[in-house]
């Protein structure tokens, strides 16, 4: 019996007409409703006439959570009083409960994109319903892309809704095409915010971890609404492990505590999903903020936290990542809490910091691993996704890291296309690792154990099955748990989807598939999932990735002496240089080999490194080393190449340089800034090195090792950069000798190494010299000495420096030096560079 009381109280009842005259006239709508008002469930029923008394018409519900689409059918046959599978039934990976007479179906939206790629005119459906669009997750968007493409190309009756709680309504509205938008009311009762921070900084969440602190507070905080209010309690917390935590830290309380996530037990989410005459304190993911409605709260306790995916595409690390929530996302879990009556909702934060969160949730499709967006589109037929229509375009990077790894695996050819391979990827529901490491571990093992290894890594084990997938293997195998339920189930699933009835496929293996140990064939299918991850030991418990990034097993794990390891998921904390391994398995070099064979490349390399030069021929998986040997000749092109970087990276000193030769360097460089061209600029290295043919050769193409860098003369070198060309080489000694000769007969070096050149040379040397010496018409700057070598005076001007200064170094170096000269009249005294007695000599 149609339960017509409960169907009346749902508020969009009043917005349903408005919704099927714009679906009769447009055949897109958009339609806006809170949480709790009957979207989901009174909708449907009116569209596919099951109440309301409309045409009969099929209709096929998406929603993002295996939890929803099972709650959502249940509602909807509770409504009509019926089972599920009768008129209303739901379909989810590895579970389907349908009838001959349902006629509506919900379904999950990767359910929904099987079904799209395998009958793209939806055969039989008249409407699709698109539930919570404003989670904005990336099997939705591509759902709703294909399915405004079957509308546009093959079925422009198909009917198509886009309902959320809160959307970018305008956004929706022209993505399908000037859709109406219809707003349903809810009803609402007022909520109190209780800013409820903790009482000392906590440290902020990084990868999949939160600060123990934290869930201490969010658990002091539940306890500390059970008493102050009344009511059952919702506490949002981002993901399994933190509200087992949570759970733990609530032993004792006066109320029956609930754990509501993915994985629950469905005996665990009816009894969250149903009102109780006794006191409960539900704790849940993300999935009740919109898609579930919890009966009898009053209290939202919000720790502010939520879940996102992230992909280092450079490191080929991909997994989910704890961050603080939304603004949007705190409005819809505080409205939880004023859906029957007035509530309270206790926010982990303070006002201020709540100003600073992220307005909405960032679309999937920015943040996620593309490469199953990137196959999806591919065997719609648009490889780069350009004529999809979506509210936000992938990113280029993004796509591109996708394609090259759907390469990698022989599910796209080289313009993108769909390979026979990749068609049948795409429809075993599985990311294209994962099937990828289905198909090919099927060959070597068998279709169940390849199976039900591929099942462990498509949900991750709990992590109380410790990080050793063969161990996680045997344990589920024997386990009781929720967990291995599931597994099971799905490891049923994989094994009938990778038999090919027509017996091309996979079957069983060969015959030595069951000998394969189990350690071994864990590590063949965690390679062939993720081949860049396969590991090769550096040392106890620190390995190297193929991809280049360092990994690191934690104390007491039983692989830390594997010689190599096939990382299966793994996470880096910002600023780490190396990720930690959650889940791997033992590896072998062969298996390595074989299933990153993409990587692995034999290549001659000749380089500059730390000083050397290496010229070496290298066999590499990825980065992982396998095998090196020295090069015996070495292409001249590649060496003379490597010796030049070296010397932009030392610089020229690795060169012979004798003083001579630094000389001419700093004469050249003095005629350069002082006359020009035709004289060369030396004085960067930079500069010398982009003229390396003009001067280097040919000793640097004979050079073969580092060391005969030393042995290329520097100054000898820089003399074929002169002007000979125009003649003014010969010039050189004369614009700026090596040497000057002073009045005593001394031939004096001239340092040019600063801005002017300096002539350090003692003071008597000069008596009689009236002019300051000029070279190419520049004054030398003089440091006239002391007779014992020491600075006494400082001069360009030496004429001036005999009328004025040379009177006051007399006075005071006279009585210093009583051995030699110090006339009255220096223009007239005679230069010595000896003393008094060896003058009179």
């Amino acid at each position: 019996m149609i339960r017509t009381a409960a169907l009346d109280a749902l508020p969009v009842r009043e917005a349903v007409p408005a919704l099927v005259a714009a679906l009769e006239g447009h055949g897109t709508a958009v339609l806006c409703a809170p949480p709790g008002t009957g979207k989901t469930t009174l909708v449907p029923l009116v569209l596919a006439g099951l109440v309301g008394g409309g045409a009969r018409r099929r209709v096929v519900v998406a929603e993002p959570r295996r939890i929803a689409a099972r709650a959502a059918a249940r509602r909807m046959a509770w409504l009509l009083g019926e089972q599920v599978g009768a008129s209303v039934g739901f379909a989810v990976r590895g579970e389907r409960v349908v009838g001959p007479g349902t006629v509506v179906e919900v379904v999950t939206t990767g359910v929904l994109l099987q079904r799209l790629q395998r009958d793209q005119e939806l055969a039989g459906t008249d409407v699709v319903v698109l539930d919570e669009c404003h989670e904005r997750h990336l099997d939705a968007d591509t759902a709703a892309a294909f399915l405004l493409d079957v509308r546009e190309t093959l079925r422009p009756e198909l009917r198509l809704v886009a309902a959320s709680a809160t959307t970018d309504a305008a956004g929706w509205a022209r993505l399908l095409g000037g859709a109406p938008v219809v707003e349903a009311a809810g009803i609402s009762y007022p909520v109190e915010t209780v800013w409820a921070p903790p009482p000392r900084p906590v440290r902020p969440p990084h990868g999949m971890r939160v600060d123990p602190a934290q869930l201490t507070h969010v658990a002091s905080v539940v306890r500390r609404a059970l008493a102050e209010r009344a009511g059952d309690v919702l506490c949002f917390l981002p993901g399994v492990g933190e509200i087992a935590r949570v759970a733990g830290q609530l032993a004792g309380v006066d109320a029956q505590v609930l754990q509501v996530h993915g994985r629950a037990p469905a005996a665990v989410q009816d009894a969250a999903l149903t009102a109780a005459d006794h006191r409960r304190v539900i704790l849940a993911t993300a999935v009740a903020e919109s898609s579930l409605t919890v009966p009898g709260v009053r209290v939202v306790v919000d720790s502010g936290l939520a879940r996102e995916p992230r992909t280092d595409h450079a490191r080929g690390l991909g997994a989910l990542t704890t961050v603080r929530a939304s603004r949007a996302a705190g409005r819809q879990r505080a409205g939880r809490a004023g859906r029957e009556a007035p509530g309270v909702v206790y926010r982990c934060w303070t006002e201020a910091e709540d100003g600073r969160l992220p307005a909405f949730p960032a679309p999937e499709i920015r943040l996620a691993d593309l490469a199953r967006f990137a196959l999806q589109a591919a065997c719609w037929g648009d490889p780069d996704a350009t004529g999809l229509a979506l509210l936000d375009r992938p990113p280029a990077g993004a796509m591109a890291a996708a394609r090259e790894v759907l390469g990698a695996v022989d599910a796209v050819d080289g313009a993108g296309r769909p390979t026979p391979r990749g068609l049948r990827m795409a429809r075993l529901g599985l990311h294209p690792r994962l099937a990828r490491a289905l198909l090919d571990g099927a060959r070597v093992l068998g279709a169940p154990r390849a199976a039900e290894l591929v099942a462990l890594l498509s949900e991750e084990p709990p992590r109380e099955y410790g990080d050793d997938l063969a161990e996680a293997w045997r344990r589920a195998r024997r386990g009781g748990d929720g967990y291995a339920a599931r597994w099971r189930t799905e490891a049923r699933r994989l094994e009938r989807s990778v038999r090919d009835p027509a017996g091309a496929g996979p079957g069983r293996g060969g015959a030595g598939a069951g000998s394969v140990p189990d350690d071994a064939a864990a590590g063949l299918v965690a390679a062939l999932a993720f081949p860049e991850r396969v590991a090769k030991a550096k040392g106890e418990g620190v390995f190297l990735m193929a991809s280049g990034t360092g990994a690191e097993l934690g104390e007491g794990s039983r692989l830390r002496s594997a010689p190599w390891l096939a990382v299966a998921v793994a996470d880096r904390a910002a600023h780490a240089a190396s990720a930690r391994v959650r889940l791997g398995a033992v590896l072998d070099e062969e298996s390595a080999r074989e299933a990153a064979g993409h990587l692995l490349a034999t290549v001659e390399e000749v380089r500059w490194e730390e000083g050397e030069l290496l010229a070496r021929s290298v066999t590499r998986l990825g980065a992982v080393e396998l095998a090196v040997r020295p090069l015996r000749a070495p292409d001249p092109g590649r060496l003379r190449a490597a010796l030049l970087d070296g010397l932009r990276a030392e610089g020229l000193g690795l060169l012979r340089w004798s003083p001579e030769a630094r000389s001419l360097r700093a004469r050249l460089d003095f005629l350069h800034r002082t006359l020009g061209a035709p004289w060369p600029g030396v004085a960067d290295d930079h500069a010398l090195l982009e003229r390396a043919d003009d001067w280097l050769e040919p000793e640097l193409s004979r050079a073969r090792r580092g060391a005969d860098l030393g042995r290329i003369d520097a100054g000898q070198a820089l003399n074929r950069l002169l002007p000979w060309a125009t003649g003014e080489a010969v010039r050189l000694d004369a614009l700026a000798p090596e040497r000057i000769e002073v009045p005593s007969g001394s031939r004096v070096r001239v340092d040019y190494g600063g801005e002017q050149p300096v002539l350090a040379v003692k003071l008597q040397e000069l008596f009689g010299l009236a002019e300051t010496p000029r070279v190419a018409g520049v004054p030398v700057l003089v440091h006239l000495l002391s007779p014992a070598g020491r600075p006494a005076a400082v001069t360009a001007d030496l004429a001036s420096f005999w009328r004025g200064g040379y009177r006051a170094v007399r006075a005071e170096l006279r009585g210093r030096y009583p051995k030699h000269p110090w006339p009255e009249d220096p223009a007239t005294a005679e230069p010595t560079r000896h003393t008094n007695a060896r003058l009179r000599r």
